[in-house]
């Protein structure tokens, strides 16, 4: 056998063996395959690995927080069509990336499809998360003691959910596929306790017509078909997050089919779960100029306020909370097998550091980093809510952005784009569902730096392009200093002949 180049194939690194009297399962196999040898133990069940979707999708939180958005931009029909419209072609995406998933089922997930980019953006996701409970906690206190925080206050809290995430997901799997199997089960108990709630004590039920028809603009924009267009946001927005299944592959049973099932799985039932949880919103809102003139910190308090009054306020509150919570701790678990994937193949510095395992089976240097880089971002919010905006807006891009590339390469070489076909697979319908979801990932990306209101000033003006070009600029300088001269490919973790042995057993 010749001399193998980074060109010509993955290098091969020993990291370790596995018990030679072990017989590997077909997760196991498959992952011996691509050249990994497994370090996780596989806890995970299809209920663990669908949570982790659900937690990262949010659909109670990200429903909750950007409610507003679609409200005020377009108002009930922008927010009815745009959410099923949305819901579809997220589908779409989620079917095509649970294609490759089943291909790939390796740690990291996009990792290997979009890289620096999509790791970047899953820690500001995670901070985003984490500035949101604190958020929640502000408005529990506005409603309940009539005290406002200040943004010091706001970003301490912040701080405090940053640290209880990585003390979380220093525990590890197991915690970590607990805590998600009950964030399933939460969400569907509270979203029915939310909806059960807001239509029996809502003062007055807003009529069908109203729900589906009614148009709202508070934007300053004069075309009525743009103003719903920006209302989409709200969705794509909440919808996001269903690839984090792929990115704790390894720690799943039987990867190859779990993980694309939970991806594809978690998008449905957030269909379904965000459409009962909007209409429910849409009947019992009691006043849209009231949410959007409101000073509470999160709009929907005021929604809640308005429909239910204070006692049972801070019931809808503390449901949402608690889900926004499990949601933001399941985030840094995403990020730091993000950083644990980049470094195994020599795609980032400190590939000791970021590789090692505790005995929680955690990959904890990568759990507090992305805690550090949370508290640090955090305090941006002291000096400029604008600016840590900007900051986290470039994330909810960034994820597009990452789910544009692969999806953009099965679109273009549909015949050698995948070495083979997984047990999930499209098969005549890949490349026109492909297709669908490169132009709708191309559209929202365009949508997302347009600006959100008119006139146009320096406090409405939309930063997401600035900070996403930053974002990028990071991305290309990391490369082009280091990256460049370090990163080949896939690294092997396992020696071809213990490979060859593994596959005659």
């Amino acid at each position: 056998m010749h001399e193998k180049t980074p060109s010509e194939s993955p290098r091969i690194v020993e990291l370790g063996v596995q018990s030679e009297h072990a017989v590997p399962s077909s997760s196991e196999r498959r992952l011996n395959e691509l050249g990994y040898k497994s370090e996780f133990r596989r806890d995970m069940s299809l209920f663990g690995v669908l949570g982790i979707s659900f937690c990262a999708i949010g659909i109670l939180t990200g429903m909750s927080s950007a409610f507003q958005t679609g409200l005020f931009s377009g108002g009930p029909l922008g927010l009815f069509w745009g959410w099923n419209i949305c819901s579809l072609f997220m589908l779409f995406i989620a079917l095509s990336l649970a294609e490759i998933c089943s291909v790939f089922p390796t740690m990291g997930g996009l990792y290997f499809w979009t890289g620096w980019i999509y790791s970047i953006a899953m820690i500001f996701t995670g901070t985003s998360g984490n500035l949101s409970v604190a958020l929640y906690l502000a408005s529990l206190a506005e409603v309940g003691q009539g005290r406002t925080l200040t943004r010091v206050e706001i970003a301490a809290i912040a701080w405090g959910v940053n640290i209880l995430s990585g003390i979380i997901n220093t525990v590890g799997t197991k915690a970590i596929g607990a805590l998600s199997t009950f964030n399933l089960w939460w969400t569907l108990g509270g979203t029915l306790v939310l909806v059960i709630t807001l239509l029996v004590k809502a003062p007055v039920k807003n009529s069908a017509e109203f729900v589906f028809t009614d148009f709202e603009n508070f934007t300053g924009w004069q075309s009525r078909g743009f103003v719903v267009l920006l209302g989409f946001l709200q969705a794509v927005y909440t919808l996001e997050g269903c690839e984090t299944a792929a990115q704790v592959a390894e720690e799943a049973k039987r990867a190859e089919l779990l993980a694309p099932l939970a991806v594809v799985g978690s998008i449905v039932g957030s269909w379904i779960i965000g459409l009962a949880y909007m209409l429910a919103l849409l009947f019992s809102v009691q006043s849209i100029a009231s949410v959007q003139a409101t000073g509470y910190a999160l709009p929907i308090a005021q929604l809640y306020f308005d429909a239910v009054g204070r006692r049972l306020t801070l019931l809808c509150l503390a449901v949402v909370m608690l889900a926004q919570l499990m949601a933001a701790v399941t985030a840094f678990t995403a990020s730091s097998r993000l950083l644990y994937a980049l470094a195994r193949d020599d795609a980032l510095p400190g590939k000791a550091w970021f590789t090692a395992l505790n005995r929680f089976q955690a990959p904890y240097v990568g759990v507090w980093l992305s805690v550090l880089v949370g508290c640090v971002i955090s305090c941006a919010y002291i000096g400029s809510a604008i600016a840590f905006n900007a900051i986290l807006s470039s994330a909810a891009i960034a994820v597009m952005l990452s789910y544009l590339q692969p999806i953009l390469i099965r679109t273009l070489w549909p015949a050698t784009s995948l070495p083979a076909r997984g047990p999930f697979s499209l098969g005549r319908w890949s490349w026109p569902i492909n297709f669908a979801s490169t132009l709708f990932t191309v559209f929202i990306c365009v949508l997302f730096i347009l600006p959100t209101a008119t006139p146009v000033t320096e406090l409405n003006m939309n930063y997401a392009i600035v900070a996403i070009g930053g974002v990028i600029l990071i991305a290309c300088i990391a490369w082009a200093t280091w990256g460049r001269s370090h990163f080949f490919g896939p690294v092997r973790t396992i020696a071809e002949e213990s490979y060859e042995e593994e596959t005659k057993t």
